[in-house]
């Protein structure tokens, strides 16, 4: 898994990814951090994971399902 994005709280499973930023879901506001494995950090790369990570939320919402603690990005 080279990039990933942690629902706020969950630091532990946060170990070796750098911090790429932070999205907020606009229907329940949690947080999560878009993380990268150290050797593929790339911030463009995690701006578009940013805005799939955004419709993937938005998605759950419209089918009642509940956030993941962790959501593997695409790369």
């Amino acid at each position: 898994m080279k990039a990933v994005a942690i629902k706020k709280g969950q630091s532990r499973e946060a170990a070796g990814f750098q911090e790429m930023g932070i999205v907020r879901c606009d229907a329940c506001g949690e947080e999560f951090m878009i993380g990268h494995q150290t050797a593929f950090v790339d911030m463009w790369v995690a701006y578009q994971q940013a805005y799939w990570l955004e419709k993937v939320l938005a998605e759950e919402h419209e089918r009642d399902k509940k956030h993941s603690d962790q959501i593997e990005l695409p790369g």
